[in-house]
């Protein structure tokens, strides 16, 4: 079947499961709501019980559900290292459980693992975003397609001055529930406190639910004075996450590399950090390895020691901070420009028949 233009089909009916009822959780913004405002294309928000041509479906779909459903061409955007997840891990062997109480899941399924494969097995087309997910997938589906996110809405400003603050301030931004990570840097800040006048500032938002998205609701910044009691904290948005971050001198990304879902995380953040021209050191996870040695860069760390040294060189050197700034911003504008996101997405649907491409949008 070729591809089919959708200026010639205008019935052609999308559904689209998303994150959050109001599209503007990340997942949905940055990814393929991003993608349908850009490209034009009309979409609701998908029911089961209807028909479509297309139905994309984010994490939070219920895949016991839509694993079942022939209506329509499934794409699944996998975002997450599920497969990572080793059989021994106790959440992993409850979450299956924990979704149908929850409600989550109309349909009980017990073993996590093989509801995903599942319904990779049951879509048209996986979406994900590293390269270890897609070996995992493409035991299941052979139309694997790695897309990351898009971050043009979010970098509205770019740092161009590299002179430090004083104190020296270095930034951390992500969901509440990975403030987890900032626990792995805290001796690594303790040691860099010792010697240099320094401060943290956390960009996250001000309350979340622990515990499957729904239970457990939390202060965050409670949260971030018990893991770093100094912390200054900013609530995240879209219009101001550029502002703050710019205003920083550093940013940081680390994760726990003993978690296999943690370390199974891709670029997203650092390509984000990159865009606003921002000097970076992360954690040495495979995607931030493989980004860094692309960028022509060497600043991921393993150990406290490695972090320290990183920290500590970034910290004391201006021409530094400007050169990988610089370095990778350039490397993200060029590999990661939004003609290339888009072009991504529209080679995944063209691989099921349907051509959005719109040469006035790019």
């Amino acid at each position: 079947m070729g591809s089919q233009s959708i200026q010639n089909l205008p019935t052609v009916r999308i559904g689209y499961v998303p994150i959050s009822k109001t599209l503007d959780g990340p997942g949905d913004r940055r990814r393929f709501v991003y993608y349908a405002q850009k490209r034009g294309i009309e979409f609701e928000i998908a029911d089961p019980k209807k028909e479509y041509d297309i139905v994309i479906l984010s994490q939070r779909a219920d895949i016991s559900v839509w694993s079942r459903y022939s209506n329509a061409k499934l794409v699944y955007d996998l975002i997450d290292s599920y497969f990572a997840i080793p059989r021994t891990d106790f959440k992993g062997q409850m979450r299956g459980l924990f979704k149908y109480l929850s409600r989550q899941s109309r349909y009980l399924q017990l073993d996590h693992w093989k509801a995903i494969g599942t319904m990779c097995a049951r879509a048209d087309a996986v979406v994900c975003s590293t390269e270890e997910q897609r070996k995992d997938i493409l035991k299941y589906c052979p139309n694997v397609h790695l897309i990351l996110d898009a971050h043009m809405g979010v970098t509205r400003k770019v740092k161009t001055s590299y002179i430090a603050s004083q104190p020296f301030r270095l930034v951390w931004e992500g969901l509440p529930s990975s403030l987890g990570s900032l626990k792995n840097l805290r001796p690594v800040l303790n040691s860099l406190r010792a010697r240099h006048p320094i401060e943290v500032h956390v960009v996250t938002d001000p309350e979340y639910y622990r515990y499957m998205g729904k239970y457990g609701k939390t202060n965050t910044m409670n949260e971030v004075r018990r893991i770093l009691p100094n912390a200054h904290f900013h609530e995240w948005r879209e219009s101001n996450l550029a502002d703050i971050a710019c205003s920083c001198d550093l940013a940081v990304i680390p994760l726990s590399l003993d978690d296999p879902f943690a370390a199974g995380k891709p670029e997203n953040k650092l390509l984000l950090f990159w865009r606003l021209g921002m000097p970076v050191v992360t954690a040495a996870s495979p995607a931030y390895v493989r980004s860094m040695q692309a960028a022509g860069l060497n600043l991921t760390s393993k150990t406290d020691s490695e972090w320290l040294e990183k920290l500590d060189w970034l910290l004391s050197d201006e021409d530094a901070r400007r050169l990988v700034g610089t370095m990778g911003r350039d490397y993200t504008e060029r590999e990661f420009s939004e003609s290339a996101l888009l072009n991504r997405w529209d080679k995944l649907f063209e691989s099921l028949g349907f051509s959005f491409a719109r040469q006035d949008n790019t």
